[in-house]
C-alpha cells in the first residue's frame, strides 16, 4: 500500500469533504480516504498497481477540487 497526502485548497466545509471522499473512495484500488478540512488535505491509502495519483487528480479536477500538490505520507 502507498499513502499520499493531497493538498486541495478548495476544501472548506463538510460538503467538500463528502464530495472529495466519495469521489476517491469509489475508485478501484483506493483503500482509505481521510479529509482534513482545516488543513485542506486528503490522506489517501491506495494500491499503486491499480491506481495512480494522476487518476485521482483527474477525478478531483472533474469534481472541481483541483489538487495543488502531492506529498508522500510520513
Amino acid at each position: 500500500m502507498t499513502t499520499s497526502i493531497l493538498y486541495v485548497p478548495d476544501i472548506s466545509c463538510e460538503h467538500c469533504e463528502r464530495v472529495v471522499a466519495g469521489a476517491l473512495s469509489a475508485l478501484p484500488g483506493v483503500h482509505t480516504v481521510t479529509v482534513d478540512v482545516p488543513a485542506r488535505t486528503v490522506r489517501v491509502t491506495y494500491d499503486a498497481a491499480q491506481i495512480g495519483i494522476d487518476r485521482m487528480k483527474e477525478v478531483l479536477r472533474d469534481e472541481e477540487y483541483p489538487v495543488a500538490s502531492v506529498t508522500p505520507a510520513p
